[in-house]
């Protein structure tokens, strides 16, 4: 029987793969199931209502994914939550209820991190110079986005590299003079910051009626969308801006799709067109489903996206999303929340499990 230590053990190898197989994966998934059947209660009770157990799921597609929601209405972890050393929560509200993600180690979070952000932000550079348009871990110990980047920016940044965000908001009297120094230095230079925290630097560009040109190899990074803290543009109106407003290409601009629920994050390749396509590490695998049946949607049919995250191990593994989304060739695409008769299918799985978690 795995413990705790094993499991943090067997992924931390896992990860550390260069690839892994279906089977491999497939195995190690099993194996995560089993430890969360065993410890997470709730989870157990909704896993045996479907009739699945550790005994009869053999496949990796087949292990329940819970609810995304649920994580707003039910203490979800397989060791005591206060035994965590990082509780991560939502920044949306229901009712004025966050969804909590426990962590009783951050050591698989941090290495899922890195290895994946180094692969598809970093681009084989070692650093960075960055600078960063959220707050930092003190200001929101919270927020697994806070941690996120300051991970990135001590790991891969630069010793110059700062955080622009704090408790007075965009500080652009400090940000526009680097981003000055940093155009003429020729060396490439990283903003990194949830989506929205760009609207009002591009807005502030035009208002002086200026732009910048970064040095060729500089790159952005965006994620979270606009959640109604900023004003709404299509992707086209965002990355356009970018490009008008730092000489960064839309091919250098990279959105991040991550949630507090999960422990991995699924990157694109950069946003030269429109809805690029996503993906995730090895370590992770998504699908896309009836939201109703949980039955999985052919290639290029649209429906609710499930993610598989390994790295999620004291929680679940297995979510599902309220995010529509199609599977494409090297990944799947994402279309924003879901609506109509999808949403309506999610309500009813939030209902199912609830009803089934609290017995």
């Amino acid at each position: 029987m795995l413990t705790q230590a094993g499991i943090i053990e067997a992924l931390l190898a896992f990860i550390a793969l260069p690839d892994a197989t279906e089977a491999e994966f497939e195995a190690m998934a099993l194996k995560l199931f089993a430890w969360q059947f065993r410890n997470n209660e709730p989870y157990k009770r909704f896993a045996l209502q479907r009739g699945r157990t550790p005994l009869t799921v053999k496949r990796w597609r087949d292990i329940p994914a819970v609810p995304i929601t649920a994580f707003k209405d039910l203490t979800l972890s397989c060791t005591p939550p206060e035994d965590a050393t990082h509780v991560f929560m939502t920044s949306g509200t229901t009712q004025g209820v966050r969804g909590h993600s426990y962590h009783p180690t951050l050591d698989v979070w941090k290495r899922s991190m890195l290895t994946n952000f180094r692969k598809r932000f970093m681009r084989g550079r070692e650093r960075i110079r960055m600078g960063i348009l959220f707050p930092d871990e003190t200001a929101l110990p919270n927020s697994s986005l806070a941690h996120y980047l300051g991970l990135a920016r001590r790991e891969c940044g630069t010793p110059d590299s700062q955080v622009f965000i704090g408790a007075n908001g965009l500080d652009l009297d400090r940000l526009l003079p680097v981003l000055a120094e940093a155009e003429t230095s020729g060396e490439p230079y990283a903003l990194l910051g949830a989506s929205y925290s760009f609207v009002p630097l591009m807005d502030a560009l035009e208002q002086q009626g200026r732009r910048f040109i970064l040095p060729e190899g500089s790159l952005i990074l965006d994620t979270g969308g606009f959640k109604g803290q900023s004003r709404e543009l299509t992707p086209d109106e965002f990355y356009d801006g970018l490009e008008a407003a730092f000489g960064v290409p839309r091919a250098s601009c990279i959105n991040m799709y991550g949630m507090t629920e999960l422990s991995s994050q699924f990157y694109d390749d950069g946003n030269a067109v429109s809805q690029p396509v996503k993906s995730g590490p090895h370590w992770v695998r998504s699908r896309v489903v009836d939201p109703l049946t949980g039955i999985d949607l052919p290639e290029g049919r649209r429906g609710v996206l499930v993610h598989h995250d390994l790295a999620h191990f004291n929680s679940v593994s297995a979510i599902l999303t309220e995010d529509a989304g199609e599977i494409v060739p090297g990944g799947f695409k994402l279309f924003g929340r879901v609506d109509g008769e999808a949403s309506k299918g999610c309500s009813v799985a939030v209902a199912e499990f609830l009803a089934a978690a609290r017995g």
